[in-house]
C-alpha cells in the first residue's frame, strides 16, 4: 500500500530580508529557505536572486584572531610596504612572527588551498628580487598577483601585474616543482603582456635562458590558513609576502582609491555594508589623520582649501581641539587650529580661527576662519570617512598609532 508523502509547508518567507537597495540587493536567506526555492519548479523569477546570495555568500571573508591582526597590521601600507614605517613594519613583522608560530596547513604545498590566484598584500625588500618587484611591486596604482598551480602536467608559479580592466596585465611564468611539503622550486622561462586591445601577446623582453641561475628560486610557505584566504611565504632572497585570495572590506576600499577608478561607488558601498552589519555610532577619534581622498572638484584658493581640510593632515585631540596641517615647501607648514563640538549622533560643529604659517619655531599669523559642519559616515581605529565642508566627501588614513590595537 503506498504511503502518502506530504509536502513541506513553503518556508516563511520573512526569512528573506533585504537590507537596502543598491546597484546590488543584499540579502539573508536560510539554508531551509535556499533548499526550498532551489527544490522548487516555480522558481524561475528567484534565480537571479539566488545567484546574488551565492555570490556574497562566496564573498565573505574571516580570519581567526590572529590573522585579523596581520590584516589590521596591513591597512593603509602604501606600496605594498615599499613606503611603510618603521613602526608599521615592527607591527607586521610580529604579526607574520605569531603565525608562522601557528604553523597553519602542516603540509602547505601538499593542500589544495596553495592553488589559485593570490593577491599580494606586503613584501619586504621590494627594491630587489624580480624584475616585476624592482618595477611594479611598489606601485598602489597595479595590482600584484601570484598565481600557484602545482597539480598539473605542466607547474607553475606565475607573477602578475594587472594595470587595469581596460589596459591588460604583465604575467611572468615559471617552471615548477616540489621539493618538500613547504618549499616550491621554480625557474622562470616565460613572461609576456596581455594587452586588452590587442589581439596577441607581446613578449617580455627579459632573456630567461642566459640568465642562468638568476632565473631560479625557492619560495616556502610559512603560514597557510585553513581558510585558504592568508597565506605568508618567504624567498630565496629573503623576501616576505603576505598574500591573500579574498580581502577585507577596507582593503578593497583603499585598493579602488589606489586605482582612482570608482572611489565614489565604492564609498558608497563599504558605508552601505557597514550600515548593515549594526555598527554603532562613530566617533571623532583622536590621532593624526592624512588625507587620501576627496570627491572635490571645484578648486578653491590655496589657502582656503588648506582652512577648510580638504588637503593636508588632520590632528584630533580628546579636549575638543582640532589641527589641520600641510606642508607647503622647504621646511614651510601651513598651520589652523580650532575647535569641534558635537552637535548631533553623527555630527560636529567645526570652528577653524587661529591660523599660520610655521617654519622652524618661528609662525607667521595668517587671518583666517572657517566654519563648517563635520558629518562622521564611517570611523575606527584606522580609515575614517566623512562629508564636511561644502558636503565634500573625505577619506582619512590614520599615520600615528594611538589607540590602535
Amino acid at each position: 500500500m503506498a504511503t502518502a508523502v506530504t509536502a513541506p509547508p513553503p518556508p516563511n518567507l520573512t526569512s528573506l530580508r533585504f537590507h537596502g537597495w543598491r546597484e546590488k540587493p543584499t540579502f539573508s536567506i536560510s539554508p531551509t529557505t535556499l533548499r526550498f526555492f532551489r527544490n522548487s519548479s516555480r522558481t524561475k523569477h528567484l534565480t537571479q536572486v539566488l545567484a546574488l546570495v551565492d555570490e556574497q555568500q562566496e564573498q565573505q571573508v574571516s580570519f581567526t584572531e590572529e590573522e585579523n591582526s596581520l590584516v589590521e597590521a596591513l591597512i593603509g601600507i602604501q606600496g605594498r610596504g615599499r613606503s611603510a614605517s618603521p613602526q608599521q613594519l615592527t607591527d607586521v613583522e610580529r604579526a607574520v612572527q605569531a603565525l608562522e608560530s601557528l604553523q597553519g596547513i602542516p603540509d602547505p604545498t601538499s593542500s589544495s588551498l596553495i592553488e589559485g590566484r593570490w593577491q599580494l598584500m606586503f613584501t619586504t625588500r621590494p627594491g630587489t628580487a624580480s624584475p616585476i618587484q624592482r618595477t611594479f611591486v611598489g606601485v598602489d596604482f597595479f595590482s600584484v598577483f601570484q598565481e600557484v598551480f602545482l597539480r598539473t602536467n605542466d607547474p607553475r608559479v606565475s607573477n602578475i601585474v594587472k594595470f587595469s580592466d581596460a589596459i591588460g596585465e604583465l604575467k611572468v611564468e615559471a617552471a615548477a616543482s616540489i621539493k618538500d611539503r613547504k618549499r616550491i622550486l621554480f625557474r622562470f622561462d616565460r613572461a609576456a603582456f596581455s594587452f586588452k586591445f590587442l589581439p596577441f601577446k607581446v613578449p617580455y623582453p627579459v632573456p630567461f635562458r642566459l640568465l642562468g641561475d638568476e632565473a631560479k628560486g625557492w619560495l616556502d610557505t610559512t603560514y597557510l590558513s585553513q581558510s585558504g584566504n592568508l597565506r605568508i611565504s618567504r624567498g630565496n632572497k629573503g623576501t616576505t609576502f603576505v598574500l591573500q585570495k579574498k580581502t577585507e572590506p577596507r582593503q578593497r576600499l583603499l585598493s579602488t582609491i589606489s586605482t582612482g577608478t570608482g572611489v565614489k561607488e565604492a564609498i558608497d558601498e563599504f558605508i552601505s555594508f557597514n550600515q548593515n552589519k549594526g555598527i554603532g555610532e562613530p566617533e571623532l577619534q583622536e590621532g593624526e589623520w592624512e588625507m587620501l581622498w576627496s570627491s572635490q572638484e571645484e578648486t578653491d584658493s590655496w589657502l582656503e582649501n588648506a582652512a577648510n581640510g580638504l588637503m593636508g593632515k588632520q590632528i584630533v585631540k580628546g579636549n575638543g581641539q582640532i589641527k589641520f596641517v600641510v606642508d607647503i615647501l622647504l621646511g614651510l607648514k601651513f598651520s589652523i587650529t580650532g575647535t569641534f563640538v558635537k552637535s548631533g549622533t553623527t555630527t560636529y560643529d567645526i570652528t577653524m580661527d587661529d591660523a599660520a604659517i610655521i617654519g622652524g619655531q618661528f609662525g607667521y599669523p595668517v587671518e583666517l576662519e572657517s566654519k563648517f559642519k563635520l558629518e562622521l559616515l564611517y570611523s575606527d581605529d584606522k580609515v575614517r570617512i566623512t562629508r564636511g565642508y561644502n558636503k565634500i566627501v573625505f577619506v582619512h588614513l590614520r599615520t600615528d598609532g594611538t589607540g590602535q590595537k
